[in-house]
């Protein structure tokens, strides 16, 4: 595969009591940026979500399971959603896109005070009657913290997540990427200290990919002086499944009385998607038979 392309990495160390996944997501996060016209805090809180959503999607077993992350705080940004499958496929959208705010005390993007304090939920659908859902409040805002805290307290595995983007001066993505390191229940507890070692040495993960490394090397660095077992490439993608067929069930499904009315204003009524941008309209006509349909 093309080191140049999305892809993840899923590795097992220390006799599988360590796992441990990598991505590299510049494209995906570049296409989420250009779909949304994304400010750059904001291309960098939904771009670390995407990442952290799209790896937690790997962790599905079926293929047809779906994972959900909302974000909502008070912040300007308002609140984030992002969908991930368990091959590779992501999408999001922030509810204000072209937040702008001045830089933190570090001098780095406020992604914290753009997301502000609220709530993360985790919603796994997996063709149960009930979808799973997960809920915690936001530790930072920053994302990467907020998902460890909820494998900690939600799910009871410890866990250590890094995710970054980079940008450009011109506003592009320059990088993103991120990893997620579990303990297994049976993990010794030297492993820990092993761990943090290593954690403190790797320095960022938008550092790290600028000097070029890939997602395997990504691993080798996260788990130096334990030995890993690197498993299959997953190539990431932002796909959006949209399509007029499942718009037109969205809206039969708010009831005959809002259909009545949008025939009534006598104009076409145009729906945009939230994920892809991508703009559905239909006829009077259309909305007629769809009124039918919903009685």
């Amino acid at each position: 595969m093309n080191r140049y392309q999305d892809y993840m990495v899923r590795a097992t160390a220390a006799q599988s009591q360590i796992r441990i996944f990598a991505a590299s997501t510049k494209n995906m996060v570049e296409e989420m940026r250009s779909i949304h016209n994304t400010s750059p805090v904001v291309t960098a809180a939904l771009g670390r979500l995407l990442t952290g959503g799209v790896m937690m999607g790997a962790m599905l077993k079926g293929e047809k399971d779906m994972l959900t992350l909302q974000v909502r705080g008070d912040g300007p940004l308002g609140g984030m959603t992002v969908t991930a499958d368990s091959q590779g496929n992501a999408k999001g959208y922030a509810y204000h896109p072209q937040v702008i705010l001045p830089p933190n005390k570090e001098g780095k993007l406020d992604v914290g005070g753009a997301v502000g304090q609220g709530s993360l939920s985790v919603i796994k659908d997996m063709g149960l009657k009930e979808p799973y859902v997960g809920q915690t409040v936001l530790q930072t805002g920053e994302i990467a913290e907020d998902l460890t805290w909820y494998f900690a307290s939600s799910e009871q595995i410890p866990s250590s997540v890094g995710l970054g983007v980079l940008m450009e001066r011109d506003n592009t993505v320059k990088q993103a990427g991120g990893f997620i390191i579990q303990l297994m229940p049976f993990a010794e507890d030297t492993l820990i200290e092993k761990i943090e070692e290593n954690l403190k040495k790797f320095g960022s993960v938008t550092a790290v990919l600028d000097e070029g490394k890939t997602p395997e090397e990504i691993l080798k660095l996260l788990m130096g002086g334990l030995d890993i077992q690197i498993g299959e490439q997953i190539e990431l993608h932002y796909t959006c499944n949209c399509s007029k067929e499942r718009v037109e069930k969205a809206i039969i499904s708010i009831g005959q009385k809002e259909i009545q009315e949008m025939i009534a204003d006598g104009e076409p009524i145009h729906v945009d998607c939230h994920f892809c941008s991508k703009d559905y309209t239909f006829s009077i006509e259309e909305l007629e038979v769809m009124l039918k349909k919903a009685r």
